[in-house]
């Protein structure tokens, strides 16, 4: 029981912030800076966290191979959990129409301007300025920047293995950081949901209550069922028991924040206790809460199915479920780690499916109303990759061999 008491305090404190909430109403606004105190003291740790976590993971490792076949094994998983999530929702919108009875007056959306493909790219894995690497805003550029310091590291020969294991203590340092910052996630947790149940919630009952009467239901069977399935492919029971030990307080915390960046320090905490090597997690979880998003590929085909209702076309044909299908996995994986990633998904699934611009406003209140349990899926997604990749890497009997060898 003891194991679970974290966890049960933060469901306390959610419940006692949502309960505030719809006490105070707009008021519950009053609540907010406590809990921007509380998301501000993550962000401001996780730029660091991540460049030392990463930058040690890789200097540590004995040879390229092994980062190569991380990375391979990662990307599999990555696309496999996002193909799932996509084709479980594709399923769910061809049963349960989400524009069905749904009522919108269509207005023109701002100017969306010309968007340049090869600047994007070029803003999405790299800065200008060595200053820019330190914001939450650069993450991708961040990675790829710790990557390559690892690497430096790991090759430069004695001089290098002192800098690693400055890598190596400066990573346990802001661990130990984050654990002093945890000490306030009650307090700052409950704070905000109470600002988001007060002020937001009742926007769930408006025109919009079908799609997330689809939504809400099914990323909660995908977080329970398909993250325990894959949980017991990663390691069996252990593994199983050990996931959903350690993941409840990485889960409570995403759907309060709508962060998946935020809560990479609990989801680094819940794999470490999970038994994953650290090399794996330390990886895969940063990496992954900047391009692994399956709450986002759902969202994706719940976006698309619904301007189809709205438009009162047939979405059906292998052609069209097929385009759904990559858009979905395009906007779950690799936009998601583009500046701006969510709004060029949006605007491609407009302009592919030639919609009129109307359109646009349309499914950006889509990503506003499904943000919280969205990024729930998302966030946890990457932790239980994390054991899937240990598995792939280290066989069926991974778990076992770490701790022995820990």
């Amino acid at each position: 029981m003891s194991s679970y008491r974290f966890s049960i305090i933060l469901l306390l404190s959610l419940l006692t912030g949502a309960a505030l909430g719809l006490v105070f109403k707009d008021r519950a606004a009053l609540f907010k800076p406590f809990g921007d105190i509380f998301l501000n003291l993550l962000f401001t740790v996780v730029v660091p966290l991540v460049f030392f976590s990463i930058s040690s993971a890789v200097a540590s490792m004995t040879g390229g191979r092994r980062l190569g076949n991380i990375l391979l094994a990662m990307l599999g998983t990555f696309i496999a959990t996002g193909a799932a999530a996509s084709l479980l929702m594709i399923a769910a919108v061809k049963a349960f129409p989400p524009a069905q009875g749904m009522h919108i007056a269509l207005q023109a959306p701002e100017s969306m301007g010309n968007v340049n493909i090869g600047d994007v790219l070029v803003k999405a894995f790299t800065v200008s300025d060595f200053s820019e690497l330190l914001s939450k805003k650069n993450m991708l550029a961040l990675i790829i920047f710790s990557v390559l310091i690892g690497l430096g590291a790991a090759h430069a020969g004695e001089r290098g293995r002192e800098f690693a294991r400055f890598l190596s203590a400066a990573n346990e340092v802001f661990n130990k950081v984050v654990g002093y910052i945890l000490w306030y996630a009650p307090v700052g947790l409950g704070a905000y949901f109470a600002y988001l149940t007060g002020v937001f919630g009742p926007q769930l009952f408006g025109s919009y209550f079908r799609a997330m009467a689809l939504y809400y239901p099914l990323a909660l069977g995908y977080f329970v069922i398909a993250f325990s399935v894959y949980a017991c492919l990663a390691a069996g029971r252990e593994g199983l028991r050990r996931f959903w030990t350690n993941i409840i307080p990485t889960s409570l915390t995403a759907l309060a924040t709508g962060s998946s960046v935020a809560v990479i320090p609990l989801n680094l905490e819940a794999a470490e206790k999970s038994g994953v090597p650290e090399d794996i997690r330390e990886v895969v979880i940063p990496i992954g809460a900047t391009i692994h998003m399956d709450g986002s590929c759902m969202s994706a085909v719940l976006k698309t199915a619904l301007l189809f209702g709205i438009f009162q076309m047939d979405f059906a044909g292998p052609g069209t479920l097929l385009a759904a299908l990559a858009i979905a996995l395009l906007s779950g994986t690799v936009m998601s780690g583009i500046p701006s990633g969510g709004f060029l998904g949006e605007i491609l699934i407009v302009t592919l499916y030639g919609f009129p611009p109307e359109a646009l406003p349309i499914i950006s209140m889509i990503g506003v109303l499904v943000d919280p349990p969205a990024t729930m899926v998302n966030a946890v997604g990457d932790n239980v990759c994390s054991m899937m990749v240990a598995r792939i890497l280290g066989g069926p009997r991974w778990m076992t061999t770490h701790e022995r060898a820990s």
